[in-house]
């Protein structure tokens, strides 16, 4: 994985997807083969899961602040923090609301701009939109891209879409039936990085090119 690259992983459930962004983030230990870093020096890892984990006694602004809480930063350095990522994420207003009052898709911006105050590194996403209504999770996949244009940190993305990860990602990784392997480690060469690509043929040619690869390796 290269600085500053954006990855999805597909595979079939049980092919360690999600088990590749545990060990990435230390939430696990191999239990053979080790993960080695540029220059021994491992990243600050921002981590956004399918549910958003918000604190639902904690407004907005404070389920933001929480890790630069947890690391000792001062109120007010973490509340002008939070307030850039909340202006960021789309959510100005929203500050004072409690996860309660939110939508599904609000939520989940409130979870990654929790995940990137810290100035994350790396990012790992598991199948953070996997529960939203389309238009909902297009809006929020081409915030994602402008966020992560804007700062050039890494992402690993864990996705069952494949249109969300050809759409998203500069190279999609497509594991084989657990114990995974991988089978592609397709790079994505986009013409037209934009919203016209949405919508592009090319698009569509990606996507049936990397849904065969699943569908074969599901059916084999």
């Amino acid at each position: 994985v290269e600085e500053g690259e954006f990855i999805s992983i597909l595979g079939p459930s049980g092919s360690g997807k999600s088990t590749i962004l545990r060990l990435a983030s230390k939430l696990i230990r191999p239990s053979r083969g080790e993960i080695s870093y540029k220059n021994n020096k491992p990243p600050s890892i921002g981590f956004v899961f399918q549910d958003a984990t918000l604190m639902p006694w904690r407004n907005v602004l404070d389920n933001i602040i929480l890790p630069l809480e947890l690391n000792g930063v001062r109120r007010n350095i973490s509340t002008k923090k939070a307030a850039e990522w909340i202006k960021k994420v789309g959510l100005e207003g929203k500050e004072n609301s409690f996860p309660g009052e939110l939508s599904g898709g609000q939520k989940m911006r409130v979870s990654l701009a929790r995940s990137m105050v810290t100035d994350c590194d790396l990012l790992l996403l598991d199948e953070p939109f996997a529960a939203l209504d389309e238009i909902t999770r297009r809006k929020l996949e081409e915030d994602l891209l402008k966020i992560w244009k804007r700062g050039k940190f890494t992402i690993l993305l864990v996705t069952h879409s494949v249109n969300e990860a050809v759409y998203l990602s500069e190279r999609v990784i497509v594991l084989s039936r657990g114990p995974g392997k991988i089978i592609s480690d397709k790079k994505i060469f986009k013409e037209n990085f934009d919203q016209d690509f949405r919508n592009s043929q090319q698009l569509l040619d990606l996507n049936k090119t990397v849904y065969n690869l699943l569908a074969r390796e599901k059916n084999s």
